[in-house]
C-alpha cells in the first residue's frame, strides 16, 4: 500500500499588529516520505514569498519533518515552514474510480452556431439582425459588437 502525504505551507501574512500565520495543503503526493521530502523541498528552494517586500536575507533550514523559510526584510523577518505529514483521513477525497467506467471519456463538444428562427418580438434593436444563434437562443454575435455609439 501507497502513503500519501500532505505537502503543508505555514507563512506569514499581514503587516504589524495584523501579521499572523496561516497554513494551506498545497499538494498530496504519493510515494514515500523521503520522496516527499525531496519534493518539498524542490517546492522550498523555489517559494517566494509575498512579505518582505524588500528581502535582505533569506535562510533555508531543514529540521524533522521538513523546512524552515527564515526571510529578513527591512524592519521585520517573515517565516515560512514546510513540513510533509501523512495524510490519514480527508472528507473531501474523490472516490475510488469505478473499474467499469475506466473507458477513455469523451472529448467536450464545444456548441456548434445554429441557423435558428429570431428571439421573440421582445428581443428588438440589433438582435434583430442576428442570423445565427446557438441552440440555446444566444446569439453567436454579441449585440453589442461593432456598434459606434460604445466607448
Amino acid at each position: 500500500m501507497t502513503t500519501t502525504w500532505g505537502l503543508i505551507v505555514e507563512t506569514t501574512v499581514g503587516f504589524r499588529e495584523r501579521k499572523h500565520t496561516e497554513a494551506y495543503v498545497v499538494a498530496h503526493f504519493t510515494g514515500s516520505r523521503e520522496e516527499a521530502l525531496a519534493e518539498l523541498e524542490r517546492r522550498a528552494r523555489r517559494h517566494t514569498p509575498e512579505h518582505p517586500m524588500s528581502p535582505k536575507r533569506r535562510r533555508l533550514l531543514r529540521w524533522s519533518d521538513g523546512f524552515l523559510l527564515v526571510v529578513d526584510g527591512a524592519w521585520q523577518s517573515f517565516v515560512t515552514r514546510f513540513t510533509v505529514a501523512e495524510l490519514l483521513e480527508d472528507s473531501d477525497a474523490p472516490s475510488a474510480p469505478d473499474p467499469a467506467a475506466a473507458e477513455e471519456p469523451a472529448a467536450p463538444v464545444a456548441p456548434e452556431p445554429v441557423t435558428a428562427e429570431k428571439p421573440s418580438a421582445a428581443a428588438a434593436g440589433p438582435a434583430e439582425q442576428q442570423d445565427e444563434w446557438y441552440a440555446d437562443g444566444v446569439p453567436v454575435k454579441p449585440a453589442w459588437l461593432g456598434r459606434k455609439d460604445l466607448p
